[in-house]
């Protein structure tokens, strides 16, 4: 079975992984480098596909720490969140929880209120001008250790803009016990916002349970690891907690060495709840329509089996009950029109 590229590109979308930073475009890289042309990163398209090329994670986070340099204003940051919005547009994204971190950005200069008043403003914009209804979840990142807890605990339950829905933790998985950032998440969790750390891509099952049991997980970035542990399944299973998938990410990061090695056949076969994402896309070279195309190869599904997955998404995000009613009713008739 195999599913058009056109289908995929139409189909009505939410994503729910995907990074700030690590979603500006060879074009919008290009675009901020040229504001930073004292930075390492080169201003140049062709070039910059080499410079995204990454032999394991570590080279990743020392890639990506570099793009995040050139945004140092809070003009930058505006740029960036509204053309990242056009890019999920051109690909018929609706809606998308962008994982943010305002933490690096603070550490740059940028003052807290005047990031989350850049973001507020592209994400408006965005809504109005593009169609794309944005939402933030602002993490942690978790190679900066607890004083980058405290501040984005801070910058999450004291500033806490209008979009912000979830509360997250990224960087680096070994020698980043989640046990340590529990009172971060509560603090979070305590004035509403969804618990949603990554866990379970670089390291074991373990991780995926202290982030359940310690940071009251909702749902879990990669958990590509979970299916080692037939515990860990039964109980992902039973209570329904979404992971957050993301293939080409997996292979780029050397998490796991194919995509026919990897463990989303045999997360859908245990009945776990499984959404597809892109994660960083450009910077792996993929987008999120590649991404849906890889997993309805590696599943074997049709039309109508992808556009669940499709519907997954929304069901299992944090918007509103009115904007997931829309969105699904969207996918609904475009599947009745196309597929």
């Amino acid at each position: 079975m195999t599913v058009s590229r056109e289908f995929l590109a139409g189909l009505p979308k939410a994503e729910l992984h995907v990074h700030h930073v690590g979603s500006a475009t060879p074009r919008i890289v290009a675009e901020l480098a040229a504001r930073h042309p004292n930075s390492p990163v080169p201003a140049d398209p062709v070039a910059l596909a080499e410079y995204f090329t990454f032999t394991d994670f570590a080279k990743f986070i020392e890639v990506y720490l570099t793009v995040v340099d050139l945004v140092s204003t809070p003009d930058d940051v505006r740029l960036l969140t509204y053309e990242v919005a056009r890019e999920m547009a051109a690909q018929n994204i609706r809606y998308s929880e962008l994982t943010v971190t305002p933490y690096t950005s603070a550490q740059r200069g940028i003052a807290p209120e005047a990031f989350c008043e850049a973001i507020e403003d592209a994400r408006t914009a965005a809504e109005k001008e593009l169609g794309v209804t944005l939402r933030w979840i602002f993490d942690i990142p978790g190679e900066s250790g607890i004083p980058a807890a405290v501040e984005t605990a801070r910058i999450a339950t004291e500033i806490r803009p209008d979009g912000l829905v979830g509360f997250g933790l990224g960087g680096p998985e070994i020698g980043v016990p989640r046990p340590q950032f529990a009172p971060y998440f509560d603090a979070a969790r305590a004035v509403g916002l969804h618990s949603v750390p990554h866990a379970g891509e670089t390291t074991g099952p373990a991780t995926i349970w202290d982030s359940l049991r310690d940071l009251k997980a909702e749902r879990i970035g990669h958990g590509t690891s979970a299916t080692q542990d037939p515990a860990l399944v039964d109980y992902l299973g039973e209570h329904r907690i979404p992971l957050e998938v993301s293939p080409t990410s997996n292979l780029a990061t050397q998490a796991v060495r194919s995509y026919d090695e990897h463990p989303i056949r045999a997360m859908v076969d245990a009945g776990l709840v499984v959404t597809i994402n892109s994660d960083d896309p450009p910077m792996f070279g993929t987008t999120l329509v590649n991404e849906y195309a890889v997993v309805a190869d590696l599943l074997g599904l049709d039309a109508q089996g992808i556009a669940e997955y499709a519907r997954t998404a929304v069901r299992v995000s944090f918007a509103d009950d009115s904007t997931k009613t829309t969105l699904l009713t969207e996918i609904d008739d475009y599947v009745t029109n196309n597929a």
